[in-house]
């Protein structure tokens, strides 16, 4: 039954709930509010708003840039110039700078270090190709999203997200189809649980995704199947609205899941999707474990990556700021390999596949190197798995030729997704 508070008791709940803002609400909170401020010619508190968004987001090259317009509308030219040479440290590019297609920098173009930050940009964006295609898959149409390897088989399972199924891919290139999509909705995460011969995946319809029935947009479900049969032993439908692209195993196979879109990460428990973050994410992606079974690594695409506590909600982030200068932002898949953690990044300008190295208490990153970027082969990179002593990731998804609402693009044209190999030190 509902029941109508008088206006006094609302006051007094309003007033007594003290639970912070999510890193979601502040940072589109902050934006609004720097939008403003700059449309009012009010430079002076738009910098301290955006210095603001840049520790939010650990300053990630987006924000460093926002606030090197900010230093450069109040004059403070030197100040502009570090921030945006910190953004080419961290190998990022912008090519409507390069262009020279931008007004809020009008005021460095002739400045010998703008020049030298234009030319790094370039350098950033020279193509790099350290790994190799193994093969490509047979049907275009597929949009891939998530991979994981089947090591009875020999063969890797596939999400698809146009044709809202797993398919399985052999080593020679052929797609069998593994199971559809209990609803017809897009194919998201995807996990093999060998010991107990289980598949988990998710089924996500996307708010505002033509491919999905709009009756359902906003709505996503976890999905649990055999690995033998292919067939449905399970579907727990998550809170709405929720947009679960991706996942993790804890070693006794408990599916651990990122909602991107709301920015929750969520754990299995019985038969329901409970919520363990603090509201610290933006937009989770892939989780990894790490070898206690009790924290994962989270990054998040905005703010960089995180070690969740899965038992308490507690969050630390990775610093990359002052340890060594290397992009985390713009990470849709993240795997460990010991104290190494390879990274496939399709919000980076450019997008890159990347390995970084951190220190034994992953606590900060000692260095990074690019692994393939500027390629003919990497299209949009989707994710990875690892596979021995060899790190297979998929590129050229078919998400480059679509909009946002998941419609081909006008002259777009959908190919067969690749499947790299780049081989492990």
């Amino acid at each position: 039954m509902i029941r109508i508070l008088s206006f006094g008791l609302l006051i007094t709940l309003l007033l007594a709930d003290n639970t912070p803002p999510s890193a979601k609400d502040r940072l589109s909170d902050l934006r609004k509010q720097a939008r403003a401020e700059r449309a009012a010619g009010q430079n002076e508190a738009r910098l301290s708003t955006v210095l603001t968004i840049e520790e939010l987001l650990h300053h990630s090259a987006g924000a460093l840039e926002s606030s090197a317009a900010a230093y450069t509308a109040l004059g403070d030219t030197e100040s502009a110039l570090t921030s945006l040479e910190r953004v080419a440290a961290i190998g990022e590019a912008d090519d409507r700078l390069r262009k020279g297609d931008d007004t809020e920098f009008l005021a460095l173009h002739s400045n010998p270090r703008y020049k030298a930050v234009l030319e790094r940009f370039a350098s950033n964006e020279t193509p790099v190709a350290n790994a190799a295609i193994v093969l490509t898959a047979s049907d275009p149409g597929l949009v891939t999203e998530d991979i994981d390897f089947d090591a009875s088989t020999k063969s890797f399972l596939v999400t698809s997200v146009l044709e809202k199924k797993i398919v399985r891919l052999s080593r020679t290139g052929s797609l069998t189809d593994f199971a559809t999509s209990p609803s017809g909705w897009p194919m998201f995460a995807l996990k093999i649980d060998a010991k107990h011969q289980r598949v988990w995946a998710t089924e996500v319809a996307l708010d505002g995704f033509i491919p999905a029935p709009k009756v359902a947009w906003g709505r996503s479900a976890l999905l649990c199947y055999d690995l033998r049969s292919g067939h449905l032993l399970r579907r727990i439908e998550a809170p709405n609205p929720t947009a679960l692209g991706d996942m993790v195993l804890l070693r006794n196979g408990t599916p651990v899941v990122s909602d991107g879109t709301g920015g929750g990460v969520y754990e299995l428990k019985g038969d329901q999707l409970v919520r363990i973050d603090r509201g610290d994410f933006i937009s989770p992606q892939t989780p990894t474990l790490l070898s206690d079974n009790g924290h994962i690594l989270v990054p998040d695409y905005l703010r960089g990556i995180a070690v969740l506590d899965i038992n308490t909600g507690d969050v630390r982030w990775l610093d990359s700021d002052r340890s060594a200068p290397v992009a985390l932002n713009g990470i849709d898949g993240l795997y460990r390999d010991g104290e190494s953690l390879l990274l496939t990044q399709n919000g980076t300008s450019p997008e890159r596949i990347s390995v970084i190295h951190s220190d034994a208490g992953l606590a900060s990153v000692k260095s990074g190197e690019v692994i393939e970027r500027g390629t003919a082969t990497l299209g949009d990179p989707t994710h990875g798995v690892i596979v021995g002593r060899d790190f297979y990731y998929l590129t050229n998804s078919g998400w480059s030729e679509l909009d946002d609402n998941g419609s081909l693009k006008s002259g777009g044209n959908l190919t067969g997704a690749h499947l790299m190999r780049f081989r492990l030190r």
